[in-house]
């Protein structure tokens, strides 16, 4: 039997770490087609930075962060054919990860792979997705190119890598110091850039031979725009994944036509239901049989969940490599 509360993470204000805290909530009861899952993991994510940042996430989500769990199925609403009760499944959902009891929608709840544990199945859906989604889906990486990856031992970053080489993809990393690009080498990187000590504009231009970055992965947003059409090979597509600060800049509409340049972005969480079951056929059809070999999150360090705010602290200090997680159930 299900009890009737359980403990959460909520933001109580819009501002800085200090404002995640340690709450009591009824637990939620899955609707028709969701999953209640009894969370082991939870991912932290920058999404979840800027939901606390500003105080509130989506219309109609819960107000409790946390975009992908793992854990075991609690219960099943009307409708669910693929998860029964007691089954291991990790699963992105649309925030309320923070908790001893999650929400998700059955479509993008995912077994857990082979050879994988909670704490590794914690750090697979949302990385996964995004990479998948803005990398293959909209940038239309193919083999042979070259992908550029700002950020590269985030978790996002690092999927992006590890997918890119699955199908044979060049990459090139960039980040903040030396044991990054070290880290990025290593997950297999072709080359990775200190951007700290070198202008990865003329670095990337120097490691392709001239061609530049066929598709480029931003996490920086208007800190790089102009700086990124500039590494852009002719045809090439930007993909966004922030904004950046908020200050309005000029955008180079003559950069992005002279090389016919295709600059988009996406936010997976309010992307629609159609598009997520899409990134996860793909996932299952052309990934999930690599992952524990070829693809494999990294962990850069477990939290207990009323440590939250410690938690968002270190992915805000941008120290960490890999996925940091909270813990939150044995």
């Amino acid at each position: 039997m299900l009890p009737a509360t359980m403990n959460a993470i909520e933001i109580a204000k819009a501002g800085g770490p200090e404002v995640l805290k340690p709450t009591t909530r009824p637990v939620p009861q899955p609707a028709a087609g969701q999953v209640l899952i009894k969370v082991a993991y939870a991912g932290i994510n920058r999404h979840d930075c800027g939901q606390r940042n500003r105080g509130f996430g989506p219309k109609g989500a819960t107000d409790i962060p946390g975009l992908e769990v793992s854990g075991e199925v609690a219960a099943v609403g009307a409708g669910v054919t693929r998860w029964k009760a007691g089954e291991k499944v990790c699963a992105l959902t649309n925030g309320g990860g923070y908790a001893q009891y999650c929400i998700a929608l059955q479509e993008v709840t995912f077994p857990i792979p082979d050879g994988f544990d909670m704490k590794m199945a914690a750090g697979l859906p949302e990385a996964l997705m995004t990479a998948w989604l803005n990398v293959f889906m909209l940038g239309r990486l193919k083999a042979g190119e070259w992908l550029l990856v700002h950020g590269g031992s985030s978790g996002v970053g690092g999927a992006a890598i590890k997918l890119a080489r699955l199908i044979g993809a060049n990459v090139i990393a960039t980040v903040g110091n030396e044991a990054k690009c070290d880290y990025c080498l290593k997950i297999g990187a072709h080359a990775a850039i200190n951007y700290r000590e070198q202008d990865f504009v003329a670095e990337v231009e120097k490691i392709t031979g001239g061609h530049g970055a066929d598709v480029i992965l931003d996490m920086a947003g208007t800190a790089y725009a102009k700086r990124n059409l500039q590494a852009l090979a002719m045809d090439g597509r930007v993909m966004h994944l922030s904004s950046g600060d908020k200050n309005e800049y000029s955008v180079p509409l003559g950069m992005i036509m002279g090389k016919r340049a295709m600059v988009s972005g996406s936010q997976l969480r309010v992307s629609a239901l159609p598009v997520k079951i899409e990134v996860v056929r793909q996932l299952n059809e052309q990934v999930w049989a690599h992952l524990g070999s070829k693809v494999t999150p990294v962990i850069d360090s477990i939290l207990p969940l009323a440590q939250a705010c410690d938690a968002h602290a270190r992915m805000e200090s941008s120290e960490h490599i890999g996925k940091i997680l909270l813990k939150v159930s044995p």
